[in-house]
């Protein structure tokens, strides 16, 4: 990713801010729109894991034209590194998408969304316990009330059912799917790959998530569960996966790291559940609910505590 170039003045502020901003609300509308469509396309029976696969099979057909050449030039590098790669794919378009798609089809967007928004948390979480990485106080309560906060989700605000442990099982799959994305965010800084340019890493984990999926497609399409190649909504939500959370959300996420920082850009990760609840409420007909509030308030609040500061 490219690195943000800090200047003096108040003109060259003003001007990075206005650059900013539109970034900092377009990124995550459109990973949110990710959760809308995935959330679209379970009600037109598109198999959860061939989206998935086809969504990331087609993101790679529409980049190799112009990556190719550049993906051939460093194919020493990358046929060095592919254990790497693959284990970055798995986790990152693998794991972290289809059971998101599986659980797209028993849960709401808002639900997904706000599960999802704790995986800076998670990340917390596997870095303590496996890499016994230093957890101060406030991190250590931005964590629990995280978790608290999902957990609110998950038990739909019923306190009875944190107790007897009856989630839905469409929150379940979403919550396997936020593991996977943190321990691909924890992966992706402990065994990093060697520089790249942007498009040759996208374009690499993009052809090796197709790749990691594709079998479990298979699977899928044998235990009977088949997309209708007739219905044009199949070749819609595909395109639309493909071009705008696929690539659009990633290169707007890129510019928005090179203008204001990763620290800052990523903030704008604990967007994506307000996008999504107000797109899914007309788009889809799912009314937000107060747990939905509540359990979005209580992770807004770990963020809080987590990064603020230590006084000297």
């Amino acid at each position: 990713m490219s690195e943000a170039v800090s200047r003096g003045g108040l003109g060259v502020q003003g001007a990075a801010f206005s650059a900013e901003l539109p970034l900092m609300l377009v990124t995550p509308a459109l990973f949110a729109a990710n959760l809308v469509v995935a959330r679209w396309a379970q009600g037109a029976d598109i198999p959860p894991v061939f989206l998935a696969f086809g969504r990331w099979a087609l993101a790679f057909l529409v980049l190799v034209p112009s990556v190719g050449p550049r993906l051939w030039a460093l194919r020493g590098t990358l046929l060095a590194n592919w254990p790497r790669i693959l284990l970055l794919s798995m986790l990152g378009m693998g794991m972290a998408v289809a059971p998101q798609y599986i659980g797209a089809r028993h849960t709401g967007a808002a639900n997904v969304a706000i599960i999802l928004a704790a995986c800076p948390a998670l990340v917390t979480l596997v870095e303590r316990l496996v890499w016994k990485a230093p957890l101060g106080r406030r991190q250590g309560w931005g964590l629990v009330v995280a978790i608290a906060g999902v957990l609110v989700v998950l038990s739909k605000g019923d306190i009875a059912a944190l107790g007897q442990l009856e989630f839905g099982r469409g929150d379940l799959w979403v919550v396997l799917a936020a593991i996977g994305w943190s321990l691909y965010t924890v992966f992706n800084k402990r065994l990093p790959l060697p520089p790249l340019p942007g498009t040759v890493k996208l374009a690499a984990l993009i052809g090796g998530g197709a790749l990691v999926l594709a079998p479990f497609a298979a699977l899928e399409a044998i235990g009977g569960d088949v997309p209708s190649f007739g219905d044009g909504r199949l070749y819609v939500a595909l395109a639309f996966l493909a071009i705008v959370p696929s690539l659009g959300a990633y290169f707007c996420f890129d510019r928005l790291v090179a203008v204001a920082g990763p620290a800052r850009a990523s903030m704008s990760v604990y967007l994506i559940p307000l996008f999504a609840t107000l797109a899914a409420w007309p788009l889809l007909g799912e009314a937000p609910h107060l747990y939905h509030l509540a359990g979005f308030g209580m992770i807004l609040v770990a963020v809080a505590l987590s990064s603020r500061r230590r006084r000297a």
